[in-house]
């Protein structure tokens, strides 16, 4: 599956094939003239994976949609309430400011 597939060599070009000498040097021999081309077996036809599929009956479609609006619900509310939450503390913090702020300039 991971191994690259060549295809064959052509017989019939005409660019020099290189053989190996017994010394292990390269010599080029051209091919010969009146050779035919070689004949190659078909390649096998790919056989498609079988997959099991889903299959989802109106009822189960129906709790699914019903469980993805509860989960939507439920995560926009704590969302809301962390909102919530950091527009009430920012709110306290600033009361607090003005408090502090009108106690120390009454007192000059």
């Amino acid at each position: 599956m991971f191994t690259p597939k060549y295809p064959a060599p052509d017989q019939a070009s005409t660019a020099p094939v290189p053989v190996v000498t017994t010394l292990g040097r390269t010599a080029h021999q051209a091919p010969a003239v009146a050779q035919a081309p070689a004949v190659q077996a078909p390649a096998p036809a790919s056989v498609a994976a079988s997959r099991p599929s889903v299959h989802i009956s109106p009822a189960g479609a129906g709790l699914a949609v019903a469980g993805g609006a509860a989960a939507v619900l439920i995560v926009g509310a704590v969302l809301v309430s962390m909102l919530l939450a950091v527009a009430i503390t920012a709110t306290s913090v600033a009361v607090c400011a003005v408090v502090l702020r009108s106690l120390l300039t009454n007192n000059r």
